[in-house]
C-alpha cells in the first residue's frame, strides 16, 4: 500500500516540487487548500494532476483535525506560511497566526488524531516535518550557521518561524512525536513568486532583454545569502522524515552570494550589462536588515547523505531562461508561483 503524505502550502514553490518528488517515489499525495475555488489550486492541478486536495486552513483548528482524519497520512509536511519577509512587517499579526500558530494547530491536529499523550512513543505515529527558515538566525552570532547557532530573528516572519521551530521541538520532547524541522536557507526556482528578490531579478532581466522594461529597482545589493535550488532542497525534507530518529537539520550550499552577484549573473545570462539598468531604491530596504546568511550543512551531508546538485550560476540561468520563455508567450505574471 502506498504511503500517504499531506502537504500544507501545496500551491507554493516548495509544495509543488515536494509533491512531484513524492509522487515519483510512489506516494499518494494530498494537498491542503483553503478552498476548491482557489485559483492557485487550479494552476496546481494543471501541473500536478495526481495530487488530491483536501479543504483546510492553518487558521482553523477544526478544519485541520478534519483534514488529518480524512486523509489518514503517514507523513505531514507543513510548508504553509506567510513567506514573503517584507510583508511580515505590514501584516505582522497574520504572519504570527499563520506562520507561527499554524504550526501549533497542525501539531495539535496530528496529536489528537493519533491519540498521542505525554510521554508517548513516536513508533507508528504520523511523521511531521516543519519548514523552519534561516531567517531565524537573523543577526547572526557566527558564520556559517549550524543547528546549534543561536537565533536572533530580524523580522516578524523570522520570529514566527522561531516559534514554530521551538514548538516542534517541544512536541517531540513532550509527546514523543516524530517531529523534525528543516532549517532551510534560501532556495529558489522558476516557480518562485514574482515578489521575491531572485524572481524579481530574473523577471526584470528578461523584461529588459525583450524590450518590456527599461530599468529594475532593487533595495540592498550588498545583502549576502546562501542560495540553492528548491528541487534539491525538498529531497532533504523527505530524507529527514525517513531518518531513524527525529532531529533538526540545516540545509544549504555553504556558499554565499550577494544580491549584486545575483544581479550580475542574471543579466549576464540575458546578455546584458546590469549597471545600465539597475537602480537602487532606499524605500525597498528592510526595516531591520539581515546582512548575511550561510549554512553549514555538514550534519545533513553526514547523516542524511544529502547534497545540493544545482549550482548558483545554473540556478540563475535556469530562472532567466524560464522567464524569457514565459514573457515571450505574452504572459507577464504578478505572481510567478505557478508560471
Amino acid at each position: 500500500m502506498a504511503r500517504r503524505a499531506l502537504i500544507t502550502g501545496i500551491t507554493g514553490q516548495d509544495g509543488s516540487y515536494l509533491a512531484e518528488h513524492l509522487l515519483g517515489l510512489g506516494y499518494e499525495v494530498w494537498g491542503l487548500a483553503r478552498g476548491q475555488a482557489n485559483p492557485r489550486v487550479s494552476r496546481m492541478r494543471k501541473l500536478l494532476s495526481d495530487v488530491q486536495v483536501v479543504r483546510g486552513d492553518l487558521l482553523d483548528q477544526g478544519s485541520l483535525i478534519s483534514a488529518v482524519e480524512r486523509v489518514q497520512p503517514d507523513e505531514v509536511y507543513n510548508l504553509g506560511a506567510i513567506s514573503f519577509v517584507p510583508m511580515s512587517w505590514e501584516q505582522a499579526e497574520l504572519t504570527a497566526e499563520v506562520t507561527g500558530m499554524g504550526v501549533l494547530r497542525m501539531l495539535e491536529a496530528i496529536r489528537v488524531c493519533s491519540g498521542v499523550s505525554r510521554g508517548g512513543s513516536s513508533s507508528g505515529q504520523i511523521r511531521f516535518y516543519q519548514a523552519s527558515s534561516s531567517e531565524m538566525f537573523g543577526q547572526v552570532s557566527e558564520t556559517p550557521q549550524t543547528e546549534r547557532t543561536a537565533f536572533h530573528p530580524r523580522s516578524p516572519y523570522g520570529v514566527a518561524k522561531a516559534y514554530g521551530h521551538f514548538l516542534t521541538q517541544n512536541y517531540r520532547e513532550s509527546y514523543g512525536m516524530f517531529a523534525v524541522s528543516g532549517i532551510l536557507f534560501n532556495h529558489e526556482s522558476p516557480r518562485r513568486g514574482a515578489e521575491f528578490v531572485t524572481r524579481k531579478v530574473s523577471l526584470g532581466a528578461a523584461r529588459i532583454k525583450l524590450g518590456l522594461a527599461t530599468e529594475l529597482r532593487l533595495g540592498n545589493l550588498e545583502a549576502r545569502r546562501d542560495w540553492g535550488f528548491a528541487g534539491d532542497y525538498v529531497k532533504a525534507m523527505h530524507l529527514m522524515v525517513q531518518s531513524g530518529r527525529p532531529e533538526d537539520y540545516v540545509i544549504g550550499t555553504g556558499r554565499m552570494k550577494s544580491v549584486r552577484e545575483l544581479v550580475e549573473a542574471a543579466f549576464a545570462a540575458a546578455g546584458l550589462d546590469w549597471e545600465r539598468y539597475v537602480v537602487t531604491d532606499q524605500a525597498l530596504h528592510r526595516p531591520a536588515e539581515v546582512d548575511l546568511l550561510c549554512a553549514d550543512p555538514k550534519k545533513a551531508r553526514a547523516q542524511l547523505g544529502w547534497e545540493p546538485h544545482v549550482s548558483f550560476d545554473e540556478l540563475v540561468a535556469m530562472m532567466v531562461d524560464a522567464d524569457l520563455r514565459l514573457l515571450s508567450t505574452g504572459h507577464d505574471p504578478d505572481d510567478g508561483s505557478w508560471s
